[in-house]
């Protein structure tokens, strides 16, 4: 029986692992390499289905109105899906969102809650969808949804939705909420971003892992000069704690990170942060906790 709910249904954040831009195309968007690592800290969402057609976020989001929220255009781009594929609409849903990951932090919250989204309800619309025709709805979204549906570790390039599974180890990070929100276009907007950063391959990044066994030295983010240069915070952060470790920011910021081989390196590197920062520690996610739910 398709249950009419589908509650604490989690929306995990990613890192980017390295971040190189390779290109514009003519379009205006920029072509990148990455490798997406899930972890385990995020948002938490709640479904549970109505009587009627209507789509309703019942959890307050500061800052985003409910039309601009990604998961609710999510939701109602599946809606219309299913409408295409069945000539009816599936009953409507109440959505409310426990929100954790701080917005304009690179971690991908709102394009998380929108891949969760997306699951949960072709579970609960009994839509059928598989997960590339999941990732192929959610892409005109978001570039970074296709990869929270694909839900595994990934090396990705294109505008992020060309992925390929691959291998990272089992590790902890700690991470810094510098305590700005950067916005992503101001950011590849910039005249001194890097666009030709050479072209890398799975291989590469496999081998430094096995030679270095070093995941937090392969490559750069190519975001991180422009945002330190734009917001201080974030290059105060990053050399705060580029003292411990090889740190890097996440995706176009603000978020800053640095892997810990274990717990303990983790909880020790903590305790020292200073309170003008929020800071955390997250595990390292081989695959999305919703393969487990679905």
């Amino acid at each position: 029986m398709t249950p009419a709910s589908l509650l604490d249904c989690p929306a995990p954040a990613k890192l980017n692992l390295f971040l190189h831009v390779n290109g514009r195309r003519a379009d205006g968007y920029h072509l990148l390499q990455t490798v997406f690592q899930l972890i385990d800290r995020g948002d938490v969402l709640h479904f549970q289905l109505r009587g009627d057609t209507a789509i309703r976020r019942v959890s307050e989001v500061a800052g985003v109105p409910e039309e601009q929220d990604l998961i609710m255009r999510a939701a109602r781009l599946l809606q219309a899906e299913v409408l295409r594929r069945s000539g009816a609409l599936p009953p409507g849903v109440d959505i409310a969102i426990e929100k954790v990951l701080p917005m304009g932090g690179g971690l991908g919250g709102g394009s998380s809650d929108a891949a969760t989204t997306l699951m949960a309800l072709n579970r609960l619309w009994r839509a059928g969808l598989t997960r590339a025709e999941l990732m192929a709805l959610g892409l005109p979204l978001g570039a970074d949804i296709p990869f929270f549906i694909f839900g595994e570790t990934a090396f990705a390039e294109g505008v992020g939705e060309a992925l390929q599974a691959v291998a990272a180890p089992d590790c902890w990070y700690v991470v810094i909420e510098p305590g700005v929100a950067v916005p992503t276009a101001k950011i590849f907007c910039a005249e001194d971003l890097t666009r030709d950063t050479k072209l890398v391959t799975i291989a590469d990044f496999s081998r430094h892992l096995m030679v270095e066994n070093d995941v937090g030295g392969f490559g750069r983010n190519d975001l991180q000069q422009v945002a330190s240069r734009l917001f201080p915070p974030v290059a105060a952060a990053v050399e705060w704690l580029g003292r411990y470790g090889k740190a890097r920011m996440t995706g176009s910021g603000a978020c800053v990170f640095c892997a810990f081989s274990s717990e303990d390196d983790a909880d020790a590197v903590l305790c020292k942060v200073p309170p003008v920062w929020t800071a955390w520690k997250a595990k390292a996610l081989s695959r999305h906790p919703m393969f487990a739910v679905l």
